[in-house]
């Protein structure tokens, strides 16, 4: 049984709400600091090396985005959180380095979605605080994956890792009686901002969410020689480091 369609709904709003922390600029705007490229990103994601042996990496694509006045993406009930994904869908083109990742444990279950965006210092500031307004203000959220599955969340801020100011959050609903369960934090790492999501079904496992959560910051921390919460840029950018 893999995961209901609402949940994998969740996960890819997820990663179009990351993209929201990159809005695309003029191309005419030249890089404010010397940011970290997309290479040196993914070189700091999560692998299934990372996370165990019952992981798998599912290969991620570019899609490309919505039209605007199109509906990018099955969710309501929630204004800030569709303003932040509307950001990235009207937005004219790629905005700063960027990578991504999924990987499933057994049948889809559990689901750990990764994203990393780099920009300057102010604009990512900005867009942090944007993506927190939508944390705090989202009480609930309803997902329509198509016209039979439909699942509302439950919104409730939670500590996820080390730092109680890095914003995160706990949804919980239910579909034809399965339970579903997703955490999803945000962090910043100098210029570079991480969404982090975790998704699961039919359990509501609080200790792993926040075990991976943590190997991913460890990981950042560790690759892109800066720590969680920082404003400090990266030293991977000012060194140049291969992958």
């Amino acid at each position: 049984m893999s995961l209901p369609r609402p949940l994998h709904a969740l996960a890819a709003v997820v990663l179009v709400a990351a993209a929201a922390l990159g809005p695309a600029q003029p191309a005419s705007a030249a890089p404010a600091e010397d940011l970290p490229s997309a290479d040196q990103l993914k070189s700091a994601l999560l692998t299934a090396n990372d996370l165990g042996a019952d992981y798998t990496e599912i290969p991620t694509t570019e899609s490309p985005s919505p039209s605007p006045g199109e509906d990018p993406t099955p969710v309501t009930g929630c204004d800030a959180l569709s303003a932040l994904i509307e950001m990235h869908a009207t937005a004219p083109g790629p905005a700063t380095p960027r990578a991504e990742t999924e990987l499933d444990g057994p049948d889809g279950n559990p689901m750990v979605t990764q994203s990393l965006t780099a920009e300057d210092s102010d604009r990512l500031t900005t867009d942090v605080d944007t993506a927190t307004d939508a944390f705090e203000t989202c009480h609930t959220i309803t997902f329509n994956a198509d016209s039979t599955d439909t699942v509302t969340f439950t919104v409730t801020p939670v500590i996820l890792g080390d730092r109680p100011d890095a914003p995160a959050v706990r949804l919980d609903g239910t579909i034809a009686g399965v339970q579903l369960n997703a955490y999803i934090g945000i962090e910043r790492f100098g210029t570079v901002g991480m969404v982090f999501g975790f998704f699961q079904r039919e359990g509501a496992d609080s200790q792993a969410a926040a075990a991976q959560y943590r190997t991913a910051v460890a990981k950042v921390e560790h690759i892109l020689g800066t720590t969680a919460g920082s404003t400090t840029p990266p030293t991977a950018a000012a060194q140049g480091m291969s992958v």
